[in-house]
């Protein structure tokens, strides 16, 4: 008994198999880092989970990126993506890319979520979570959205999940900032 107590407090400690919840400390502790506090990006890329090519954000550069790291067996992945395609329609006239980051996960649970929720942009396959983790992303704290400004810094961390009344303003102003 001693043994199940002992697993169970290290799993809550740890976070074991639980994807991050949007508490309002959590969602206000997250938006827009200033400009002279960003990092630069690290590099990321990666094959494109539908086939149609490999994304690397290096090629970007000059553009607002979104990256959303994510997992089928996350519920708040599930609610947040029709809120990052509603960001997505009305900001991709202006230049902003989105991309996801499915991450310790398989194949196949992978590709049925995304045949189930139908984003209009593409995902990396990411079972080591070695692309998250490179953006101090732990894959027990998804969803997780970061937004790369036109410099290539990280100029916002969510780690929660997010709707549109969060994430757009942050990407209007970053698409309103020079390079």
């Amino acid at each position: 008994m001693r043994r199940v107590l002992i697993l169970v407090a290290l799993a809550a400690v740890l976070g074991v198999g639980a994807c991050g919840s949007a508490t309002p400390q959590n969602a206000l502790g997250s938006r827009k880092i200033a400009v002279d506090q960003r990092a630069k990006a690290p590099a990321m890329g990666g094959d494109l989970m539908d086939g149609g090519g490999r994304f690397e954000l290096a090629q970007h550069r000059g553009e607002v990126v979104v990256v959303n790291f994510w997992a089928s067996y996350c519920p708040p992945c599930r609610s947040e993506a029709p809120e990052l395609e509603k960001v997505l329609a009305a900001t991709k006239a202006q230049g902003v890319t989105f991309i996801g980051v499915n991450v310790r996960d398989q194949r196949g649970p992978a590709e049925a979520y995304l045949a189930d929720i139908k984003p209009t942009y593409g995902s990396i396959f990411d079972p080591s979570a070695s692309l998250a983790l490179n953006f101090d992303v732990p894959p027990n704290s998804i969803p997780a959205t970061l937004v790369i400004d036109k410099a290539g810094r990280i100029a916002a961390v969510m780690r929660s999940e997010v709707d549109q009344a969060l994430l757009e303003p942050i990407v209007r102003d970053l698409l309103a900032e020079q390079a």
